[in-house]
């Protein structure tokens, strides 16, 4: 935004003499939240933090033998955090325009789907919004395999670290400044890498143990509490015995969101997340005046 006026960038791509919205293919493994994050840097050589998800596209095209093929896109809001801005790849232009110039501007009446759904956030005030994500501790070493009686010791197994690997670039979309955890070695090792490659020290908290919990089962509702009073992006790592008194809170600040949203958000509150999924609530506002107004699952 520029002085409180709406703007969105588009991108021309001589190849086909087109304006568009930034997107592209997913890479081999990858998944879609990351590859939107990083076509974005790849075509505008610009950092983004992803927002809320926007309508998808969906159309049949010709596949390499001419065939009709069924094609999908996904799309976010994004706000620009950082990078060069030169153009390196596919595109030899970017528009900044006000949403009237946009939809004058896009060539292909589906983009202007999206188009729609940001202006709709912008006049409801849920297109500013800061990530709160929710990650249980990835797949660890079991109970009854772990012979030290200290069970905050107890380690991430094979599965485990390779789904940490995973959530580095997950966790990276959305560009958290912060990472709090339980200070049990299967949490702070699930997110260290990705707080490693940002460049972010993990916090631990012992109330967000499972022990810490047990003690004084208030400390983790608190910690969440106090969280959305900052209002800064954020990772947060616990339990699965913890994360329904963690979403417990985040839950009735969800009135705003769409039914399929709330619906999201109770299921990943009776499951107690999977180990190893990031739960991403976007939230607009702080404190008192926090919402919850959209959320998105990403499951191991």
């Amino acid at each position: 935004m520029h002085d409180h006026t709406l703007q969105v960038a588009l991108v021309h791509r001589p190849r086909y003499d087109d304006w568009a919205w930034a997107k592209g293919k997913l890479d081999p493994g990858e998944e879609w939240a990351p590859a939107a994050a990083r076509e974005t840097h790849e075509e505008t050589g610009l950092e983004v933090r992803l927002g809320v998800p926007l309508p998808e596209a969906r159309y049949t095209m010709l596949d390499r033998d001419g065939k009709p093929a069924d094609k999908v896109v996904r799309y976010w809001a994004a706000r620009v955090v950082g990078g060069h801005g030169r153009l390196v790849n596919e595109v030899d232009d970017v528009a900044w325009l006000d949403h009237r110039a946009a939809h004058d501007r896009l060539d292909y009446a589906r983009d202007r789907d999206q188009l729609r759904a940001l202006v709709r956030h912008h006049q409801a005030g849920t297109l500013d919004t800061w990530p709160f994500v929710v990650v249980r501790h990835a797949h660890a070493v079991g109970r009854g395999a772990w012979s030290d009686p200290d069970d905050t010791l107890r380690p991430l197994d094979g599965p485990g670290h390779a789904r940490a690997a995973v959530l580095v670039d997950v966790l990276g979309a959305y560009a958290p400044e912060r990472v709090v955890s339980s200070p049990s070695v299967r949490c702070v090792d699930t997110v260290a890498p990705f707080a490693a490659a940002a460049g972010l020290r993990v916090r631990t908290r012992p109330g967000l143990s499972e022990e810490g919990f047990a003690e004084d089962p208030a400390k983790a509702p608190r910690r969440v509490q106090k969280l959305l009073a900052a209002g800064r992006p954020v990772v947060l790592c616990s339990h699965g015995p913890v994360l329904p008194a963690v979403l417990d809170v985040l839950t009735p600040l969800a009135g705003d969101a769409t039914a399929e949203d709330r619906a999201r958000l109770a299921a990943a509150s009776d499951a107690k997340l999977a180990k190893g999924e990031a739960l991403v609530c976007h939230v607009a506002g702080r404190g008192a005046a926090a919402r919850v107004v959209a959320v998105e699952r990403h499951l191991p």
